[in-house]
Parts: C-alpha cells; structure tokens; sequence
C-alpha cells in the first residue's frame, strides 16, 4: 500500500452506485488519485479518459476507445463522466 492508495479508496467511495469500475482496477484508480492531486476539483472527463487510455494500454491495446477524447461518440464519452465526478466530488470532502 502507497500513499496514493487511501486516495484511490476515497474516489472509489465517491463513486455513485451505479457505476461499474472494471475488474482489477486498482493501478487505473491510483492514476485517478494521482489526478485527484494534480488538479483536484478542475479534473475533466477528458482528463479521466486520458489516465483510463494510459492504463487500458496495459489491459488490451487494442481496445475501440484508445483514441482521442475528441474523437468519440457522446455515449462512449459518458462513461468518463462518473469517475471525473468522483475524483471532483473526493477534492471537495479532501478540502473541508
């Protein structure tokens, strides 16, 4: 365990309970915390869509959405949406 694996826990809490994070995430999570200090509440989708590209690289490098934020569809783009919330939401309660 690291530093950034109580901010990892913490973005995942702030999930909401629908989402459904992919199996053995946990390295993909420690990039989402690693985002949670770097910009903190200013996190986009885009940002999370970057981090998740860097970590599927690992997973399946030929994965349909290792592409440019830009460049994908609206759906395709919602699943980025409930992590960026996350990582913004786990900002706030880290502020109070």
């Amino acid at each position: 365990m690291t530093y950034l694996d109580p901010l990892a826990d913490l973005i995942r809490a702030c999930l909401p309970p629908d989402a459904e994070p992919p199996e053995d995430s946990a390295d993909l999570f420690r990039m989402y915390a690693v985002l949670l200090k770097a910009k903190g509440a200013e996190v986009t989708d885009e940002d999370v869509h970057d981090a998740w590209s860097a970590w599927m690289q690992t997973v399946n490098s030929a994965h349909e959405a290792l592409i440019p934020y830009r460049d994908l569809d609206p759906a395709t783009r919602a699943f980025d949406a409930p992590y960026a919330e996350a990582i913004r939401r786990a900002a706030r309660q880290m502020s109070r």
